[in-house]
């Protein structure tokens, strides 16, 4: 009996702190999982910048675009956005005093002015799709298709509202690091640099207020650094899911309408006398009601489901057909500017090494035919040679974003899907 009495108390305090305990096991298991979460979500945007293929894509698109578009409308600029257009300055002033626009073209009335503003904006566009001083052309270029843009809101065909929304957000973004003359400049100093003839002068020690001074200089560039990814990686986010946006929003204003739903809204479409370039080609298309009846479906389709299979290889598929009904737009409604907008946004979903694979199986296929012959001092298959290390080793120089190790958060799944990062681990 006694034995009974100082065996129960053990067991009645025991039996209070089992729950306890799992809870606190369960808690701290969701803590670690939230702080693994949070510190993918942190790695993804100060670890490297991403998509620098995607970004220089959408400063060659938006920049050929734009200088496309105002050479088209060069005969009509005065019209359009001088002071001969129906659109007055005057007009233009009370609009901007109750939108809160403004507009470099309306500083002043002189005709002189106003040419020097357009040959400005040309050139603007040129050495921005050329990548030319980026960082000070990406911001001009917002200034000049916002200017534009403001000056003759209504005269457009609103292809331009796309290109100014990505104008802005490429000022954020390092988008002159690839297929640039800026990366060519980049490349060719450090050719000379390592061609130069090292030389080793005496060195007297550094004092102690030098070291501090190259210490604090070193934090003030790795701080830099760290800030341009940071700002470019969000720049690249915000365009994916303007895109998505664009898309997701489009399709569900689609559903509600009856024409839609009865596959008729393209058939209205292509009989309107104000989108008919060529009304042989719309009539012609317009004889087939099944097969317009199914674009229109898979039309909405498309667009409401775009912002969902962006995170697996359904994409590739979807972006190809969406490619194929922006040129149908470009072609039997009229709208080039648009269609040629919206495909260079979509440019933002393929991965870096799909844009990086281009040029090799350009000189692939050029070495083939003979047009473009093998660069000189390189051996046939240096080309195959493997990167020395384990990618994932100390050795790298390029690491893979941690997003992909654990991406289960939509800001993580988000840019390890859209923007193309590779998950660790995969053969390159």
């Amino acid at each position: 009996m006694g034995s009974d009495q100082i065996s129960q108390p053990p067991s009645t305090v025991a039996a209070p702190h089992r729950p306890a305990a799992q809870g606190t096991s369960v808690a701290g298991t969701a803590h670690r999982w939230l702080l693994d979460r949070i510190g993918d979500v942190w790695a993804l945007l100060t670890d490297r910048p991403i998509s620098l293929y995607a970004a220089s894509v959408l400063r060659i698109g938006y920049g050929l675009l734009y200088l496309v578009f105002l050479l088209r409308e060069f005969p009509h600029r005065d019209e359009i956005w001088g002071p001969g257009s129906p659109w007055t300055p005057a007009l233009a002033q009370q609009l901007f005093a109750q939108t809160g626009w403004n507009s470099i073209l309306i500083l002043s009335d002189s005709r002189a002015y106003f040419e020097l503003c357009y040959v400005m904006a040309l050139i603007t566009s040129a050495l921005f799709m050329l990548g030319w001083r980026t960082r000070a052309m990406s911001v001009l270029f917002a200034v000049v298709v916002a200017s534009f843009h403001a000056r003759s809101i209504f005269m457009t065909d609103g292809g331009d509202n796309l290109i100014l929304l990505m104008a802005l957000y490429l000022v954020l973004t390092a988008c002159g690091r690839r297929w640039s003359l800026d990366a060519r400049r980049i490349r060719l100093q450090a050719a000379r640099a390592g061609d130069a003839p090292e030389q080793e002068p005496e060195q007297e020690p550094e004092s102690e207020s030098e070291s501090v001074r190259s210490f604090s200089a070193q934090q003030l560039h790795d701080a830099r650094a760290t800030l341009t990814t940071v700002v470019h990686n969000c720049g690249m986010l915000v365009i994916a899911a303007q895109v998505c946006y664009l898309y997701g929003s489009a399709g569900l204003y689609k559903i509600q309408g009856p024409t839609w739903g009865g596959g008729t809204a393209l058939h209205y479409a292509l009989n309107l006398e104000l989108f008919q370039p060529w009304p042989a080609l719309s009539h012609l298309v317009d004889e087939y009601p099944m097969v317009i009846a199914i674009a229109g479906y898979v039309t909405v389709l498309l667009q409401v489901a775009f912002p969902f299979v962006l995170f697996g290889r359904l994409k590739y598929p979807v972006l190809t057909v969406l490619l194929g009904m922006h040129i149908g737009i470009a072609v039997l409604l009229g709208l080039p500017l648009f269609s040629g907008a919206m495909i260079v946004a979509d440019a933002v979903f393929l991965p870096d090494r799909f844009y990086a694979f281009l040029p090799r199986l350009w000189r692939r296929a050029s070495g083939r035919t003979g047009v473009w012959p093998p660069a000189p001092g390189r051996g046939a298959g240096s080309a195959s040679v493997p990167p020395q290390g384990r990618p994932g080793g100390p050795d790298s120089k390029h690491r893979a974003a941690p997003a992909g190790q654990q991406g289960t958060a939509l800001a993580t799944a988000l840019a390890s899907s859209v923007v193309g990062t590779r998950k660790p681990g995969r053969k390159r």
